[in-house]
């Protein structure tokens, strides 16, 4: 299958950490070993991604930015900074690239802070609780997206 969509894949603060970092919250597999998994997911659906992990705001929105010359999505799981950074949902606004906001917890399920997500209304979804396997969703649902808006595009013309 040609691979014609490219995914930008942003982890956020601490997902360096998956593996050793709270398992009973997180699990076991390792940020590498998602990634192997989206890798082969995205692979059978002839998309491709790039991977970024950082702990500091500003490089995120960096790589949002970069992204908007290239990506025919993002799947970001900003970590606690969904709580908190405008800053991040101003940068998703501005690139209008579909993006899907990933948590592996269900963050609706614990401290009532992690409730509210300041970045979801910049997106086009949010998969929550699903443990690593949420990426997958979210990769699934955003290659749903972008062919189904390809394809109403190549109607109007």
């Amino acid at each position: 299958m040609e691979m014609t969509m490219k995914i930008l894949v942003i982890n956020g603060p601490n997902l360096n950490l998956l593996g050793s970092r709270e398992p009973s919250v997180y699990g076991t597999m390792t940020l590498d070993e998602i990634n192997a998994a989206l890798i082969e997911y995205l692979d059978k659906n002839g998309a491709g991604a790039r991977f970024f992990q950082s702990n500091h705001e500003g490089a995120i929105i960096d790589a949002i930015h970069e992204a908007r010359v290239w990506a025919s999505g993002i799947i970001i799981n900003p970590g606690a900074l969904a709580h908190s950074s405008f800053a991040l949902h101003d940068a998703l606004k501005a690139v209008e690239i579909p993006a899907v906001e990933v948590h592996i917890s269900n963050i609706n399920a614990r401290e009532e802070w992690r409730s509210r997500s300041v970045i979801a209304p910049a997106t086009i979804g949010q998969v929550s609780g699903f443990g690593w396997f949420g990426y997958i969703l979210a990769a699934k649902g955003l290659l749903h997206y972008v062919k189904e808006r390809a394809h109403v595009k190549g109607h109007a013309r």
